[in-house]
């Protein structure tokens, strides 16, 4: 789909430079940076994900305590 976007012209000629430089054109430079900026957005846990996870807990290897032994001094 063909979308039109307005740009401040250093950064215009920035990424014209960039997009030389990588043998690529200002297209694919532009896709792949929305990619990268939408993948990290995917990174960011859903809060009801992690909620989950903490309450599952992790197993960080050995054998779990009793109350004894997580209190003795």
């Amino acid at each position: 789909m063909k979308t039109t976007i307005d740009l401040p012209e250093a950064l215009l000629e920035k990424s014209k430079v960039a997009a030389a430089r990588r043998r690529t054109t200002l297209k694919n430079l532009v896709i792949e940076g929305l990619e990268t900026v939408l993948a990290a957005d995917e990174a960011i846990a859903d809060p009801t994900a992690a909620l989950e996870r903490l309450q599952h807990g992790y197993r960080l290897g050995g054998k779990p305590l009793t109350r004894e032994e997580a209190h003795a001094r």
